[in-house]
């Protein structure tokens, strides 16, 4: 009988040590994922502005805010779409073209430019 307990502790004490190693893996495995989250996160904070982002330059366009307003032009045949750009203060207009399928810019306006300009003229 002492040998058939003996061999019962021996495998009940080899079930309890791989127990334990399985364990420390998702641990660890959850130690070392924080560990690159961080560094990714880390590099995230310290990298330069995209290009397609606001950094303040002069020059920067937003987001458009559109008006389009249909119109018509002396001694014009077809009609003019008129798109106004509010956020960047830029006036374009647009005809159809029937042989190609499609808008054709006509004429194109900074606004802001024209502000600026000489009142005289």
């Amino acid at each position: 009988m002492n040998k058939q307990r003996s061999t019962s502790v021996e495998t009940q004490s080899e079930t309890e040590q791989p127990t334990r190693s399985r364990k420390l893996k998702p641990t660890r495995g959850l130690i070392i994922l924080n560990i690159v989250l961080l560094a990714g996160l880390g590099l995230v904070t310290v990298s330069p502005d995209a290009g397609a982002q606001l950094s303040g330059q002069a020059n920067t366009r937003v987001r458009g805010d559109y008006s389009v307003v249909g119109g018509a032009t002396i001694g014009g045949v077809s009609s003019v779409l008129y798109v106004l750009d509010t956020a960047n203060r830029e006036l374009v207009a647009l005809s159809w073209n029937d042989s190609t399928q499609s808008l054709e810019g006509i004429g194109y306006r900074d606004l802001d430019a024209d502000v600026l300009s000489d009142p005289d003229r």
